[in-house]
C-alpha cells in the first residue's frame, strides 16, 4: 500500500483547485439558498447545514471518489484511491487523536478574537445566513431535539468521514508535485476555503487542521483523523444537548 501510495499520479494545480474548492461551492450554495426554508420552519441554520451533508457533501464526495474508482478499475471502489491505510497499534491511536484533538482545540480557542474580528468584516452577509447552532429559547425543545439528532449523525459521524475519505485520503496524497513541502499547509488552506459557509473561521480552520493534516501524513494513516474530525465536531453538540437539557 505504501509502495503505490508514492507512486501514485499528482495533481495538476487546476485540477486540485477544482476538487478541493467546487464541493464547498456547491454545499455553500445550497446551504445559503435553504436558510431562509429552514428559520421559516422553526429550525436553526445549522439545519441547513445537516441537509446540505446529506444531500450534496455526501453525494458529491462519494460521487467522486467512486467515480475514480471506476475509472481505475471498472468499478465503483474505493480500492486505489483512497490512500493512507498504513496500520497503526493501537497505542499509536491513543497517543495521536488526542494530541490532534487538543492541539486543534487549542489553536482555535487562540484564534477566536481573531475569528471575531474577521466575523465583523462578514457583516454583509444577513445574520438570518450565519451558521446558528440554535442555543436559544426562541426554538422549540422538538425542533431542537430534530436539529441535534440529525446533526449527530451527519456532522458528527457521517461528513467527518467522508471529509476525512475525500481530502485527505483522495487529494492530500496527490497534490501537486510543485507544492513540494508546503503541500500540507497548501491543503489545509484550501481545506479551509471549502468551507464557505463560515468565511470568518478560515485562518482558525486552516492553522487548527496543521496537526491533523501533518500528523495523518507522517503516519500514512486515515482513521487518525477520522477520529479526532469526530472528536472536534462533537464540541457543538455537546454544547446543544447541554442546552437542551436545561431548557424550562
Amino acid at each position: 500500500m505504501q509502495k503505490h501510495e508514492f507512486e501514485v499520479r499528482k495533481h495538476g494545480w487546476g485540477e486540485s483547485l477544482l476538487y478541493h474548492l467546487l464541493p464547498g461551492v456547491l454545499i455553500g450554495a445550497f446551504y445559503y439558498l435553504t436558510v431562509p426554508e429552514v428559520v421559516e420552519a422553526g429550525y436553526p441554520s445549522v439545519m441547513a447545514l445537516v441537509l446540505g451533508a446529506v444531500f450534496v457533501l455526501v453525494p458529491v464526495e462519494m460521487g467522486v471518489l467512486l467515480w475514480q474508482g471506476k475509472q481505475q478499475t471498472g468499478k465503483l471502489t474505493l480500492q486505489g484511491v483512497v490512500l493512507y491505510q498504513h496500520k497503526l497499534p493501537w497505542w499509536q491511536y491513543v497517543l495521536w487523536v488526542p494530541v490532534i484533538f487538543l492541539s486543534s482545540g487549542l489553536i482555535i480557542t487562540i484564534m477566536n478574537p481573531i475569528s471575531t474580528v474577521m466575523e465583523g468584516w462578514f457583516e454583509w452577509i444577513p445574520q438570518l445566513l450565519r451558521l446558528g447552532m440554535g442555543l436559544s429559547e426562541s426554538f422549540t425543545r422538538g425542533k431542537l431535539i430534530q436539529t441535534y439528532a440529525l446533526h449527530f449523525v451527519f456532522i458528527i459521524f457521517v461528513a467527518p468521514w467522508v471529509e476525512e475519505l475525500y481530502f485527505r485520503g483522495f487529494l492530500l496524497p496527490r497534490m501537486p508535485e510543485k507544492a513540494g513541502k508546503a503541500a500540507p499547509v497548501v491543503h489545509s488552506l484550501l481545506f479551509a476555503l471549502y468551507h464557505v459557509w463560515s468565511p470568518w473561521m478560515f485562518l482558525a480552520r486552516m492553522l487548527a487542521l496543521l496537526p491533523l493534516i501533518y500528523i495523518v501524513r507522517w503516519k500514512r494513516n486515515l482513521k487518525l483523523g477520522i477520529f479526532a474530525h469526530w472528536l472536534i465536531n462533537s464540541i457543538d453538540f455537546i454544547m446543544g444537548v447541554i442546552f437542551i437539557l436545561q431548557m424550562k
